[in-house]
């Protein structure tokens, strides 16, 4: 289902049972069966997001982010797909796409991502994984991990709390 006021391109790959809801921006990419988008929303080309995924509102997915699914967005978070960002060149001149490479990110399934985190570029969340609100992930998330702060340290694994039970 497309809300009102959205900005949905011909190139958008939507699958079964999506919702999407009002103010989104989607251009290029690739969208799960199941999966809940958000207002405020923007989901640039060559992102995939997978099937039975929540994607919350006001948060940002760049070109080379890969959700797997079952993953939880929170509300405004971004990621990042370039280490070195520029506006311009050496030579005073506006950067193009010729300018620079796309790293890639990947979010392994059942991952979740706390509100207003951000992802830095070349990042792998393991699936499972837990990433605390606010936490700013500079560096790979193990499988079934609880990583929050800034920059993201490691609390704990899931596991732990399931044996502590």
């Amino acid at each position: 289902m497309r809300g009102e006021f959205c900005c949905i391109a011909d190139d958008v790959r939507l699958g079964r049972d999506v919702r999407i809801y009002n103010f989104v921006n989607l251009y290029g990419c690739e969208i799960g069966d199941e999966t809940r988008i958000g207002s405020f929303v923007e989901i640039q080309k060559n992102a995939r997001v997978g099937r039975r995924c929540k994607i919350s509102s006001h948060s940002f997915i760049c070109e080379g982010v890969t959700i797997e699914d079952e993953v939880f967005i929170g509300h405004g978070v971004i990621f990042i797909n370039d280490i070195y960002p520029r506006a311009t060149r050496a030579d005073g001149r506006l950067q193009t796409e010729a300018d620079w490479t796309v790293v890639p990110t990947i979010v392994r399934r059942g991952a979740s991502i706390g509100s207003g985190a951000t992802i830095l570029a070349g990042i792998e969340i393991g699936a499972r994984a837990i990433i605390g609100a606010g936490a700013v992930v500079t560096k790979d998330v193990p499988a079934g991990a609880i990583v929050a702060g800034v920059p993201a340290r490691l609390l704990r694994f899931l596991e732990d709390e399931i044996e502590g039970s």
